[in-house]
């Protein structure tokens, strides 16, 4: 069965969801050493988070790129994501979803959250027909997502290491063995976040920072192009 073409899938409990960022050393591995970012994480910078392992490994190059070095899995509480995604706005205008442009601008630019969808990856990296969500967080969300909203933080960069040895290896099946259980997210049904106004994008380029007759998604630091350094 394929996937709807925009929806949410994530590692998610009854009260956490857990989101994926990749950093230098000097970051990755104390947050993931004491279970907190530290204070060279710049908390008043935009921070994308990403809920798909695999778009996490086509961005970071499975670990290989520099400054990208440490994969982190942060779990998060429902209640922080949710109210992200019920406060985000499009990275991106489109017509149709938007009143104009200049009111997709002013939103955007009051908006603590930003949304981006970027196409999902299979193991070998190669795009799927079917999108990834991303979620840029900035100003008091991102401090937020630091120091309130984070629940635990693990490095899981052993794990992309095994994963992609395995891939390489032609082992596509025990590779697909040791992936996150994805799920398609939705809220709780005592959440008292909206459920977000989040258009089916079709595939526009959108402006990076670090489809259109359906104004819902299925809700079950990194946009598509340009992609922004980590943090």
């Amino acid at each position: 069965m394929t996937a709807p073409h925009h929806e949410i899938r994530a590692l998610h409990t009854a009260t956490t969801v857990t989101v994926y960022q990749a950093y230098q050393p000097a970051i990755g591995l104390p947050a993931a050493r004491d279970g907190r970012f530290p204070a060279l994480w710049k908390r008043d910078r935009m921070t994308w988070i990403k809920p798909s392992f695999l778009w996490m490994m086509y961005r970071c190059g499975w670990a290989k790129k520099e400054g990208q070095e440490t994969v982190l899995a942060v779990e998060i509480t429902r209640e922080g994501f949710d109210h992200a995604l019920a406060n985000a706005e499009l990275s991106h205008y489109v017509r149709g979803v938007h009143p104009d442009r200049a009111t997709w601008q002013r939103d955007l630019r009051r908006a603590p959250a930003r949304i981006q969808w970027d196409p999902e990856r299979d193991l070998h990296l190669n795009p799927l027909p079917y999108r990834s969500l991303q979620l840029g967080l900035s100003g008091g969300t991102s401090r937020r997502y630091a120091d309130e909203w984070t629940v635990s933080i693990r490095d899981v960069t052993p794990l992309a290491g095994e994963i992609h040895a395995l891939v390489r290896a032609g082992q596509d099946e025990a590779a697909a063995a040791l992936l996150p259980e994805e799920q398609p997210y939705s809220e709780r049904p005592d959440s008292r976040a909206p459920r977000p106004a989040v258009p089916a994008v079709p595939a526009v380029p959108a402006r990076a920072q670090d489809g259109p007759p359906n104004p819902q998604v299925r809700i079950a630091n990194t946009p598509s192009s340009p992609a922004p350094a980590e943090r």
